[in-house]
């Protein structure tokens, strides 16, 4: 084997020595296009860390079309950064049983599998074997690669001989993808966001997506609009199928108020209410293609609330406010959603102080830069990228007009370079700021208040909107979508 541009140590006579104590960084590529693709690259990922190859960074998930074998079906493709004490060719060997420990069989070259691993890079090292070249042969052409790629390192060199060529100017020098009727069209690859359940998965750069609804079910006796509805479990179980008769893809069921003011309840009685609630939707044969989300900033009720059957966590805190809940988020494995807050609940109204950022981008930058640190703590803890979902907290440590500036520059945010290609939530159903804009005192009745923001979230991008009124907005979403992504 031929290694160029080493720093490794002498090796021995083979020229592929096994293990050694100093971690080394890989970058592997990810790809399924057989079963449960997302469940198949995430047990790879698991099967890595099991055998001491540690997953430290991972892609997003792309959607693509075949390549080169045509007649199969549409692959998922992604990347990951990876630590190891293993040379090239041991670590090869191990991407391969991995692969055939989870039942790949290579029939047809470049055609149908389960699971595909490959070595993208190692190091800087250039590899020429007759089992591995590295980097991978490829790369440069190839758009499913140089995507998830480029989301890790785009200022790395690809070629160690051309050191001031990067992984970003291949995928930039990338001609624009022909469409199905032969014109060219600037759309990127989609990303692939599963949000559990039977639930079609985000993909939040088609420009013709759906926006998905997430209807809100409070289980508690003082959220500030519907505090008390559903104190019974007929109550409750009324709800729910309203909520699936009007269009609801996802419901967000929270047991501890989040409102300026409201008590703390403590975990016990946050479990006492949540965990009910979520096994009687998992109950009902009608919700059965819902995806259930907890909205709780505590890893205990995440837990339990996962265990009976909820399939995403909704972190308002977007897990500073209980140090387990971003280890619990990854060990958890469902999708997250991580939101943009100062403080909290008790204190936030008091932290929406963004003077300071004006002259870098105002509120919008500074929102920005905090998601993407809490991003990034995530990933740190091991939530996989293409498992994150943001949510930039309107009402939650922002007033009146700065509620307005984020709704009118949601694809500033979308933009922002760390965030492109993440899903958004956004939240604004019946809240102060529409009342202060409409005059509408009782939050109940600030529907049509509610659905301008709705409209504005659907043009912004938004690719979930949480409500109160699941069927007028599943109305206003259907419209928008029909002008603004159809």
């Amino acid at each position: 084997m031929e290694r160029r541009f080493s720093t490794s140590p002498p090796r021995n006579a083979c020229g592929c020595a096994g293990s050694r104590s100093s971690k080394r960084t890989a970058y592997i590529a990810l790809g399924s296009n057989l079963g449960d693709r997302v469940a198949m690259i995430e047990q790879a990922c698991k099967e890595m860390d099991a055998r001491g190859i540690r997953v430290k960074r991972t892609s997003s998930l792309w959607e693509t079309e075949p390549m080169y074998v045509l007649d199969q079906d549409r692959f998922v493709n992604g990347a990951c950064e990876v630590q190891t004490d293993l040379e090239p060719l041991p670590l090869l060997d191990q991407l391969q049983d991995i692969e055939r420990s989870m039942g790949r069989e290579k029939l047809i070259d470049k055609g149908p599998r389960n699971i595909d691993l490959d070595i993208l890079l190692y190091e800087n090292e250039t590899i020429e074997h007759e089992r591995l070249r590295v980097p991978h042969i490829g790369i440069a052409e190839r758009e499913f690669v140089l995507r998830p790629l480029a989301e890790l390192v785009p200022h790395k060199a690809l070629d160690a001989a051309k050191p001031w060529k990067l992984i970003q100017d291949y995928l930039n020098e990338l001609p624009a993808p022909a469409s199905s009727t032969g014109s060219s069209s600037n759309e990127p690859l989609s990303t692939m966001t599963p949000i559990g359940g039977s639930a079609a998965p985000l993909n939040a750069l088609r420009a013709n997506r759906p926006t998905r609804v997430m209807a809100i079910l409070n289980v508690t006796p003082d959220s500030f609009s519907d505090g008390g509805t559903h104190a019974s479990a007929e109550s409750l179980r009324g709800a729910v199928l309203a909520f699936v008769r009007g269009g609801a893809a996802l419901i967000d069921v929270g047991g501890q108020s989040t409102a300026p003011g409201r008590p703390d309840v403590g975990a016990a009685e946050e479990l006492a209410r949540v965990v009910p609630a979520v096994e009687l939707i998992r109950s009902l044969p009608e919700a059965r293609g819902v995806a259930v989300s907890v909205d709780t900033y505590r890893a205990s009720v995440a837990e339990a609330a996962v265990a009976a059957g909820a399939d995403m966590i909704n972190d308002v805190s977007a897990g500073q406010l209980d140090a387990a809940m971003l280890p619990a988020m990854a060990r958890l494995g469902c999708t997250v959603c991580l939101m943009h807050m100062r403080g909290t609940p008790g204190t936030m109204s008091g932290l929406n102080n963004y003077d300071a950022d004006k002259g870098e981008g105002g509120i919008v930058a500074a929102v920005a830069r905090e998601l993407l640190a809490r991003v990034r703590a995530a990933e740190a803890a091991g939530v996989r990228r293409w498992r994150i979902v943001l949510d930039p907290g309107l009402g939650f440590a922002k007033v009146g007009e700065q509620n307005l500036e984020v709704l009118r520059r949601l694809d500033e945010l979308r933009a922002w370079p760390g965030l492109e290609g993440l899903p958004w939530l956004l939240g604004s159903s019946r809240k102060s700021f529409i009342g202060k804009v409409t005059g509408v005192p009782r939050p109940v009745d600030r529907v049509f208040g509610t659905a301008a923001t709705v409209a504005a979230a659907v043009q912004g991008g938004a690719d979930i909107v949480r409500v109160h009124d699941v069927l007028e907005m599943g109305q206003v979403v259907r419209m928008a979508d029909a002008i603004w992504r159809y």
